[in-house]
């Protein structure tokens, strides 16, 4: 049995997609929004189990957790702009330092979501071979981030295998509900197709021109597989990077979405909110050094190939996968199928939802 949790959140919900493509449908799903309630990422997904993220602790007690052979830990609070410091220090340290220690009590193996967001503003660069404790984060969700890394790699007792990814800017199927978090490729689809324009956020530094400033798009897809990959390789125990390697900047994005849509390019620039200003990364690149030289594979999707392929997808689904609204709670499954109604709810509503990468 593998454990996914976040299994409602964008790269939770594709994880368990993936395995389902590998003949792997014994998961014990974990997550605080019903993945009924979330049928355009979940649909058709096949489970064992589902459970609320507070009462994993009762499940991990009973004869059934003896079966588990992995824990993919996705289920997080991943707002930038969170700051609830409790909030955060409960969900996204106190939460996985717990599961953590299950993990090496039962010796069964861990992956956890680390974030780019812990490497700041860039000046110690991208690397995940720098220490933890060398690097300073812009916001309260990217220093949760790095606290934990930081917990992770002090501790003597582990998991037998464990890896924390720095996931950089993912996107693709399945994050419709992260709502001001969801990809710039999601949002320009939306805002293209209601207005035949994009608007991007302008530059505030003289060494980047608007739409110049650069990130590192990694396609959800390959974030998948390589998870898959390393409960199958087993490398050393350690922190990876999970970015394409290479930046683009958003002007290379939002002509992308265009070329995918077959319409001409109509990009305009806008004020950025000043509660971001001094959070916003205007570099970012994913050293993958240490991650090829496990023998681990290279990005399969490059920034033009994955958006056209996520294009399509919205375009397939898009009856289904809207543009962001109010999100939604509640859950439970029945073993093996695909998703049901609340009837089939199991346990009590949760107090305080958990949001998902």
């Amino acid at each position: 049995m593998w454990i996914i949790t976040g299994a409602s959140g964008f790269i939770g919900s594709q994880m368990i997609s993936y395995l389902n493509q590998m003949g792997i449908t014994q998961i014990l799903a974990v997550d605080d929004i019903p993945m009924n309630q979330r049928s355009q990422t979940t649909q058709g997904l096949k489970i064992f189990k589902e459970v609320y993220t507070h009462d994993l602790w009762n499940y991990l007690q009973t004869h059934q957790a003896e079966a588990v052979k992995w824990v993919i830990h996705m289920g997080a609070i991943s707002s930038t702009t969170e700051t609830d410091w409790e909030k955060l220090k409960k969900q996204n340290l106190d939460y996985t330092k717990k599961l953590w220690t299950w993990c090496s009590q039962n010796q069964v193996p861990m992956v956890y979501a680390s974030s780019a967001a812990t490497y700041g503003d860039g000046q110690k660069g991208y690397s995940d071979e720098t220490h933890p404790s060398e690097l300073k984060a812009l916001n309260l969700y990217g220093e949760s981030k790095r606290l934990f890394d930081l917990w992770a790699l002090e501790q003597k007792v582990t998991p037998p295998h464990w890896y924390g990814l720095k996931f950089f800017n993912v996107y693709g199927p399945g994050e419709y509900h992260k709502e001001a978090m969801a990809s710039v490729v999601f949002k320009a689809y939306h805002q293209i197709l209601k207005n035949g324009y994009l608007e991007l956020f302008k530059s505030y530094r003289d060494d980047f021109k608007d739409g110049e400033q650069m990130r590192d798009f990694v396609y959800v897809k390959d974030i998948t597989n390589w998870i898959f990959e390393l409960t199958q390789k087993k490398p050393k125990c350690q922190i990876f990077n999970m970015g394409y390697g290479t930046p683009r900047t958003w002007l290379d994005l939002g002509n992308s979405v265009f070329k995918a849509l077959g319409q001409t390019p109509d990009i305009s620039f806008i004020e950025m909110p000043l509660s971001i200003r001094d959070q916003y990364q205007y570099y970012t690149k994913a050293s993958t050094t240490k991650w090829l030289a496990q023998g681990l594979s290279a990005p399969q999707w490059d920034l033009e190939n994955g958006v056209a392929d996520y294009i399509k997808t919205l375009q397939a689904n898009k009856q289904t996968e809207q543009q962001p609204s109010q999100s939604t709670d509640q859950p439970q499954l029945q073993p093996q199928t695909q998703l049901q109604t609340q009837s089939h709810l199991q346990s009590q509503s949760p107090s305080q939802p958990q949001k998902q990468r």
